[in-house]
Formats: C-alpha cells, sequence, structure tokens
C-alpha cells in the first residue's frame, strides 16, 4: 500500500489544501489504515514537486485535525482518523448547537444555515 496524491497546479483550492483534503479522505475511507507511516515532509514534497512548507502546512492541519500523529524521529503515523472526525464533528455540531439557541434561531433556520454551509463547502446543490 503506498499513499497516492495528485495536485492539480491549477486547480483553485491550494496545493496543501489538496494533499491535506487526501490524506484526509484516504485516512477515512481505511484506504491508509491506522499506523500507517507517511513520507516525510522533505521526501514528500520532492515526490510531489512541492515546497517543503507546503507539505508542513498540510500535515499540521492534519495533526490538529486527529488526522495523523507526529512521533517525534520515529515519523509520522496516521491515527485513529475516524474517531478523531466524528469526535470533532460532534463537538463542532454541540457548540453550533449552543450558539444558534443563544442566538435565538428557530431549530428550522439553524438547519438551513447548516446546509448552506455544507454546500458551501463541499460545492454542492442540495
Amino acid at each position: 500500500m503506498t499513499l497516492k496524491i495528485d495536485i492539480d497546479q491549477g486547480a483553485a483550492t491550494a496545493p496543501y489544501e489538496q494533499l491535506r483534503a487526501q490524506i484526509s479522505e484516504q485516512a477515512r475511507s481505511g484506504v491508509l489504515p491506522v499506523g500507517y507511516k507517511l513520507p516525510t515532509v522533505r521526501g514528500l514534497a520532492e515526490d510531489l514537486g512541492l515546497a517543503a512548507n507546503t507539505v508542513a502546512k498540510a500535515y499540521r492541519a492534519l495533526e490538529s485535525d486527529g488526522v495523523i500523529e507526529t512521533r517525534g524521529r520515529h515519523g509520522t503515523f496516521v491515527a485513529a482518523a475516524g474517531d478523531a472526525a466524528s469526535k470533532g464533528a460532534a463537538a463542532a455540531a454541540q457548540a453550533y448547537a449552543e450558539r444558534v439557541q443563544r442566538l435565538g434561531l428557530t431549530e428550522a433556520a439553524a438547519l438551513d444555515a447548516v446546509r448552506d454551509a455544507l454546500r458551501a463547502a463541499y460545492g454542492g446543490s442540495g
């Protein structure tokens, strides 16, 4: 099993975000199993033709999201991404629910706002 990343230099999405999203999706779907050792920042940057800072930025975001974990000199590994993603989403949803209630929005208005935000984030129409 190997990490498969395709960076589209002409895309509107920044290369670090393309990298972050692809690793996150591969970890979430199980293509990259928990414990899979990722390439070094420099190694991956060289393989993809990116600046090391670009890969480092993606790795920092992934670590912040709980998708990967760095174990010092031992390397960077895929963490239990599904658990981290589910916990993070539940915490964000709880915080959102509390906030919109304080703002006085109805449940329907709060759900409409979420749907609009998800459509914008995922680029879908429905």
